[in-house]
């Protein structure tokens, strides 16, 4: 593909989500962004259910029960990154808004993306790291039994190694989602279930790995769904950036940002 046909194609990209955001029939517009929504909730929850399934192969019920246990520190890596997804993409979508009267807006949007990316990174590597240091307390809080506390271990440990990805890829599907692209989200979520379920069929059925696999699995497909959205944002997205150049500290994208996605954090 030339240089010419590759920027025609972002701006179709970039014009046809625009549209869906400011100008297209509301109807329209609910069906474009809703239904792919719906879909994704959908999808991501069956990470869950063939987690369960594969693992239910096994015949272990503390192999399950330490899936179960480690469901809430799921919740609150999906916490964080929301807190940079959700605060992020709110403030993207408003720039996107005052871009169409200020073209200046639209320079603000790289810092945004950057710093939400990175920053969900940073703040998932710092929660793993204080996890895998504080394993056994954790794993205890959690509530594992005597039983199920060996396997317990074993999938924390490998999804806190993780967290930065999961941190990730839960900030990524928001911000894509604040450009208009629902449809792009769920293409992306259907590809990591379908990668999970590659990878716990060699992890589970043929290595026997059993819940490291579990965890192995949700991470790496979470990773190849980082790698699904960077190359479309930086493919199609005008605006979006991921490139660490554009990182910030600024207060005018820290408090904007924090002040939206601290309130997601607040209900787990």
């Amino acid at each position: 593909m030339s240089t010419s046909d590759s920027t025609t194609g972002r701006a179709d990209a970039v014009g046809t989500n625009r549209w869906y955001l400011s100008a297209a029939p509301i109807i329209r517009a609910l069906v474009h962004l809703c239904v792919p929504m719906a879909a994704a909730m959908v999808v991501s929850a069956v990470y869950n259910v063939i987690n369960a399934g594969f693992i239910g192969s096994l015949h272990d019920t503390s192999l399950l029960a330490a899936i179960t246990f480690g469901t809430p520190l799921l919740g609150l890596v999906m916490a964080v990154g929301s807190v940079f997804g959700v605060g992020g993409g709110a403030l993207i979508s408003r720039l996107l808004g005052a871009a169409e009267h200020e073209p200046t807006k639209a320079g603000e949007i790289k810092h945004v993306s950057s710093f939400a990316f990175w920053g969900s990174v940073i703040a998932g590597a710092v929660l793993g790291g204080i996890g895998l240091l504080l394993l056994h307390p954790l794993v205890s809080l959690l509530g594992a039994d005597a039983a199920a506390v060996p396997a317990t271990n074993t999938y924390v440990a490998v999804m806190l190694v993780f967290v930065p990805v999961l941190a990730a890829a839960f900030c990524l599907e928001q911000l894509v989602r604040a450009e208009g692209a629902a449809r792009q989200v769920m293409i992306g979520l259907i590809a990591s279930v379908i990668a999970n379920l590659v990878f716990d069929v060699l992890f589970i059925l043929v290595l026997n790995w059993g819940v490291a696999g579990v965890a192995l699995s949700m991470g790496l497909s979470n990773l190849a769904l980082i790698g699904y959205f960077a190359v479309w944002l930086a493919r199609h997205s005008e605006h979006l950036s991921l490139a660490p150049r554009w990182f910030t500290l600024s207060p005018d994208v820290l408090k904007p940002v924090f002040g939206v996605g601290v309130s997601t954090l607040l209900q787990v």
